[in-house]
């Protein structure tokens, strides 16, 4: 038996290597090339050969106007997410605790909305708020992103609220506090695990969002993933310069997800738990 369960455990060991490893190459590969010249790349995109220097990441910095591009990202991203977090906490609350066939109606809606793919509205999307010139502006992206975003973080509140006790917030409301009270005073920093989740799963969608930004924002407004597209043209595409691009692209997002990965798990553990 001893024989089989050691057998059994280098078994699964050399499934999670291979594993890691499909998962780790491409970015081996993008983090190796970002340093090569193109040529380098062009000619042998799988060799570790050739002349390896920042230039590439000198070049992007600059074509990019990184520093533009980056803060237009993070005023987007987490505007976004806070305007989220905000309306989304309030709503799934009210839904949890006062359960009308009204409000169940909207629970149930904004659930259905989930399965709608962004591609299957994308063209009457930019047709009709063209037509209403409400796009071309960061706002107006902000607003979509509240739209588009609202129904999961709803949806993973209101099973947070539904498993929380109701007696501190009888409680506050014998003293006479007041709903608004009840809700920020007691039950909103008793969501902070959840918060904590949905906060950062909707960060690393902002900021790593390609297809709404490049259809609401013009040159000036441009995010970091639409940046990156300034390398690729019609007849010719920089790779050293693209991968570089991305590189910086990517830092502080993963920068962002290291220190905040423990809050994921510990929203969801804690959401099972309660």
């Amino acid at each position: 038996m001893k024989g089989k369960r050691s057998l059994f455990m280098v078994f699964k060991w050399i499934i999670a290597l291979l594993v890691t490893a499909f998962f780790a190459f491409p970015l081996v590969f993008l983090v190796i090339n970002s340093f090569r010249d193109k040529m380098d790349i062009v000619d042998n995109p799988l060799s570790f050969s050739g002349t390896l220097s920042f230039q590439n990441f000198i070049n992007a910095f600059d074509r990019m106007e990184y520093l533009r591009s980056f803060t237009n990202s993070l005023v987007v991203t987490v505007c976004s997410a806070v305007a989220i977090m905000f309306f989304a906490s309030m709503l799934a609350f009210f839904l949890a605790r006062f359960e009308t066939k009204v409000n169940k109606t909207i629970f149930y809606v904004l659930v259905i909305s989930m399965i709608v793919p962004f591609q299957a509205i994308m063209i009457p999307f930019v047709y009709i708020y063209g037509q209403l010139h409400l796009l071309n502006s960061m706002p107006a992206l902000m607003f979509y992103y509240l739209g588009f975003g609202l129904s999961l973080t709803t949806f993973m509140y209101h099973g947070f609220i539904k498993r929380l006790s109701v007696s501190l917030e009888e409680a506050a409301g014998i003293e006479g506090a007041s709903l608004f009270t009840i809700f920020w005073k007691v039950v909103f920093p008793q969501l902070k695990p959840i918060t904590s989740t949905t906060f950062v799963l909707n960060v690393l969608w902002f900021w790593n969002d390609y297809l709404l930004p490049s259809l609401v924002l013009i040159q000036k407004s441009r995010t970091l993933p639409l940046a990156t597209y300034t390398f690729f043209g019609t007849f010719t595409s920089d790779y050293g310069i693209a991968m570089a691009g991305l590189m910086l692209s990517m830092i502080p997002i993963i920068i962002f997800y290291i220190f905040m990965q423990k809050n994921i798990v510990g929203g969801i553990t804690d959401g099972a738990v309660k």
